[in-house]
């Protein structure tokens, strides 16, 4: 199942895609990470999008210093591994950026582990406020109003920045750190790094707010967060795939108004030889 690593310890899965895993000899002490896809950033002023919420037994877990428990996999068994996509951008201030889609560990006799898609970010007008997700989307500024960032899941990540009123959309929501408010620059929250493929690796990082007048949107958080767009400059970015990043949010002019995708999940297992 998946890419296959061996390290001379460990057996490593790797999956950046939906499969299926079946083990030769029933494992125990089976160690794991999982890491949905991030939802999509908001349009025109947009919140950024949220981070792919963040399950590990290795190093730390979104939102939490806490470890989770390993698993048991047994022989024959097929387990469905679910990698979450990136959620889509916004296109319209009359819709929030799409959440990212849940990814997971599900077979016969193990209780399905399982973390939510990051939530999108809040859009001008309609939609100010972000979605809830793994990590919640940051919110959107309007010339009347601010829209709230949404809640990220306990163990899983964080909650996106508010808005600021008329100038900056909220940071999404990282694995590690909250997204910053548009008062502060709309910079998306941080992700964990996490080390199961014997590489220190930063995932699940939040989009950046878009702005109104600045020379560059805000910057997406550590662990592929994408960047949000500002007036002039240039579009939002996307996510980065297999990193579970929120993407940024678009800016309040021309062609740079629409937010970006997020980045698809991850899912990894590793186990000893």
């Amino acid at each position: 199942g998946g890419l296959v690593i061996y390290d001379g310890t460990n057996y490593i899965h790797i999956f950046q895609s939906t499969s299926s895993f079946v083990p030769s000899q029933s494992l125990t002490n089976v160690d794991y990470l999982v890491v949905a896809g991030g939802g999509g950033g908001g349009y025109d002023t947009g919140g950024g999008g949220g981070a792919g919420g963040l399950r590990s037994t290795v190093t730390n877990t979104g939102q939490s210093a806490t470890v989770e428990s390993k698993i048991s996999l047994d022989s024959g068994t097929t387990y469905t591994i679910t990698v979450g996509a990136g959620g889509a951008g916004s296109t319209s201030g009359s819709s929030t950026g799409t959440n990212g889609g849940s990814s997971s560990i599900a077979g016969t006799g193990l209780t399905t582990i399982t973390s939510t898609g990051g939530g999108g970010g809040g859009s001008n007008q309609g939609a100010l406020g972000g979605n809830n997700g793994g990590s919640g989307g940051g919110g959107s500024a309007y010339s009347t109003g601010s829209g709230s960032g949404g809640t990220g899941t306990t163990g899983q990540g964080n909650a996106g920045g508010n808005s600021s009123n008329g100038s900056s959309g909220g940071g999404g929501g990282g694995a590690g750190a909250a997204g910053a408010t548009g008062s502060a620059g709309g910079t998306g929250g941080n992700g964990v790094t996490n080390s199961i493929t014997g590489i220190s690796i930063t995932y699940a990082g939040g989009g950046g707010g878009g702005l109104i007048l600045a020379s560059n949107g805000a910057i997406g958080g550590t662990g592929g967060g994408g960047r949000g767009a500002a007036d002039g400059v240039g579009n939002a970015s996307n996510g980065v795939a297999n990193l579970g990043g929120g993407g940024g949010g678009g800016s309040a002019g021309g062609s740079s108004r629409n937010g970006a995708a997020g980045g698809s999940g991850i899912v990894i297992i590793r186990y000893a030889a």
